[in-house]
């Protein structure tokens, strides 16, 4: 018998429970994404207008990532809604790039254990990750303006009238920001900083002084020596005229000293951000170079990612939410999801904890403006339970919004059933759950199998396979379009046994 036939006896066009993986399930993207929720989604979702943290600890399957996608889908929405309320959103989900630009830094020694590479990472790693992302997005933003990358009805554009908005000061830190964090491949970073300041309307004519006192100096210098050699009559008193020829490049040397000191600064500053921002890609030549195109007095006490301490970063992160405020935006929402699947982790309890504990820090999850939303693995949670004091009192996880467990009742996952049959249903018709199932098994027994189930990932795979079960039992000749209990009981039996054996 052919599912699909059974599925439109019932008015289903298309199978609802095919797909288990909420990135690429298409029936959750154009329908259940804006229709079926979890019970505690006000409490994850809470006020764009307020940003505020979130921390979801639950198992394999439970939703996690599906309500990061929900998340992010109604702040698209928020946005498009309140133009001048905006909330920028960072999509911190992609580890690996971060742990392989980190772990290149460690010695060959330690790069071989994830354990003690994940044992030196902190919290200023994180908040120069989530900095990466931030301040690549707002430079791809603001090169494509008047170019044809340029969206303008995104909810996400910015126009010539925010960079308007822009004052010397929130020019310069942005122009600061970048030099530091912006790990677009588009093109060169010095090309790439070249074309923000350009957008940006940043004159640094005042940055080539020294350089331009060193070129003429010289100039000076030589033509000076050669007048003063030739006046001694082609140098018939040799040790004068050796004296003389000194004079160049000495001269030469006291022109280009302000340009050499500073050219020293500016390249021990590069290989402190080269040394101490361990997360991105960045190479001393280049970040010397662009630190050179910024006026002295431009940088003077100004916060750079040169030390291990997260003083900087804060002041980083400041300067950041000042300048995406003048570009729009009243907030900003960090999602934070999938620390399980890097590499460096392989999915181990102990490695991703070393990863999310530096991140539970209070003062950062606290950040006036910044609302974080962690979807993190249930194990994690048993974590939280056994650690001790000094981690309750930095983290404060009383003062965050935390569901310790994303769990699913049986009606729950009933209603997220029914909700996906009802986006994959024909015209005109209401598919039930409990239709596909002959009299003989009770909506009782029903909600109870779905409960055993936990999760909707289980549940998803165990309605495919007890559809697909029923089928294999009957032909289309003699088609049986209801499922009987007898099948339904084995089926679940021999899935939560697999379901044990594969952890």
């Amino acid at each position: 018998m052919n599912i699909q036939s059974l599925l439109e006896h019932h008015g289903i066009s298309r199978n609802p429970f095919a797909e288990e993986d909420a990135q690429t399930d298409q029936v959750f993207k154009e329908h259940c994404i804006s229709s079926a929720y979890h019970p505690v989604w006000d409490k994850v979702y809470g006020d764009p207008a307020e940003p505020s943290t979130a921390i979801v600890f639950g198992p394999k399957g439970s939703g996690k990532t599906a309500m990061r996608l929900q998340v992010d889908r109604h702040l698209a929405r928020y946005n498009a809604q309140h133009p001048e309320q905006r909330v920028f959103v960072i999509r911190y989900d992609d580890f690996n790039p971060f742990l392989d630009h980190f772990s290149e830094r460690m010695s060959r020694r330690v790069a071989r254990k994830p354990e003690k590479v994940l044992d030196a990472w902190r919290l200023w790693d994180h908040m120069d990750a989530i900095l990466c992302i931030g301040v690549t997005s707002l430079v791809d933003r603001v090169l494509a303006i008047g170019s044809s990358r340029e969206d303008a009805s995104s909810e996400d554009a910015i126009t010539t009238g925010h960079l308007a908005k822009l004052d010397r000061t929130a020019a310069r830190d942005f122009l600061l920001l970048a030099m530091a964090y912006d790990q677009s491949t588009a093109s060169t970073s010095v090309g790439r900083w070249s074309q923000l300041r350009k957008k940006l309307s940043f004159s640094n004519w005042l940055a080539f002084w020294d350089v331009s006192l060193a070129v003429i100096g010289t100039i000076v210098a030589v033509v000076l020596t050669g007048y003063l050699f030739m006046r001694q009559n082609g140098g018939e008193d040799g040790g004068r005229s050796l004296t003389i020829l000194w004079l160049a490049p000495a001269l030469a040397l006291l022109f280009s000293s302000p340009f050499l000191w500073r050219w020293i600064k500016c390249h021990f500053a590069a290989m402190g951000i080269r040394r101490h921002m361990r997360v991105g890609k960045r190479e001393v030549g280049s970040l010397r170079t662009v630190l050179l195109r910024f006026p002295r007095r431009e940088l003077a006490n100004q916060p750079i990612p040169r030390y291990d301490r997260t003083d900087d970063r804060y002041e980083l992160l400041n300067k950041f939410q000042g300048l995406i405020e003048r570009l729009g935006y009243r907030g900003i929402i960090v999602l934070m999801d999938r620390v399980d699947e890097p590499h460096l982790t392989g999915g181990k309890q102990e490695l991703m904890k070393r990863f999310v504990w530096p991140m539970l820090d209070n003062k950062l999850l606290k950040q006036p403006g910044i609302g974080f939303k962690l979807m993190l693995p249930q194990e994690l949670y048993r974590d939280v339970e056994r650690e001790n004091r000094d981690f309750h009192e930095r983290a404060r996880l009383d003062k965050q919004n935390v569901v310790p467990s994303f769990a699913w009742t049986g009606e729950s996952l009933y209603d997220l059933a029914r909700a996906r049959m009802m986006a994959c249903a024909a015209e005109g018709a209401s598919p039930e759950p409990k239709d596909l199932f002959a009299d003989d098994l009770s909506y009782n027994r029903m909600l109870t199998a779905f409960q055993s189930l936990r999760v909707p990932r289980h549940l998803f795979r165990f309605l495919y396979r007890v559809l697909v079960e029923h089928c294999n039992k009957h032909t289309d000749s003699v088609p049986e379009f209801r499922v009987r209990a007898e099948t339904f009981e084995t089926t679940l039996a021999v899935y939560q046994r697999e379901a044990e054996l594969g952890g």
